[in-house]
């Protein structure tokens, strides 16, 4: 999906895309993300913070240099301020997207693969990074660190389901 919104030069939903993986942010916390909490003046910070609505915890995440190019590029394309919400919303009075248009967004890039929209939601992609180093390592140690408070046993079930090459539910 990456590939195809940079070929499409879809900044926006490329900036979207790349957060969702890097942050593992819940949709209501990735949505409401400000300019302020990746980009710093002009550059992207290589490290964020976020505070959870659901749990009131800060929470800090990593952004690859892909992601840090792809929302410097977003920021600058849509002359965002520091102030301004990362996903402003186009159309209707609220300052941002909503979890149900980012849900729509993400329904309409798995259409795009030709998988079933109804198998993926908006956890699939906070789940993705785990998934992608969990096929690379096999050490549960590291992907229970990426996957946050887990069960061994979600991470194992993972871990097989990579390596059997059942569908994990994620979208890459």
């Amino acid at each position: 999906m990456r590939i195809r919104l940079q070929i499409e030069h879809n900044t926006r939903q490329l900036a979207l895309f790349n957060l969702a993986i890097d942050s593992k942010l819940r949709g209501c916390d990735l949505v409401s993300l400000q300019v302020r909490d990746v980009i710093h003046r002009t550059q992207a910070v290589k490290r964020a913070a976020a505070i959870q609505k659901k749990t009131d915890r800060p929470v800090q995440f990593e952004l690859t240099p892909q992601t840090r190019q792809a929302a410097e590029k977003w920021v600058s394309k849509a002359h965002l301020q520091p102030g301004d919400y990362l996903f402003p919303n186009r159309v209707h009075a609220s300052p941002h997207i909503s979890s149900q248009q980012y849900a729509r967004i993400l329904k309409s890039w798995v259409a795009e693969l030709g998988l079933d929209p109804a198998e993926y939601g908006i956890h699939s992609l906070r789940r993705a990074k785990a998934t992608l180093v969990c096929r690379r390592s096999r050490d549960v140690g590291t992907n229970r660190s990426l996957d946050g408070p887990s069960s061994p046993g979600r991470v194992h079930g993972r871990a097989r389901s990579t390596q059997t090459g059942q569908p994990s539910g994620q979208v890459e």
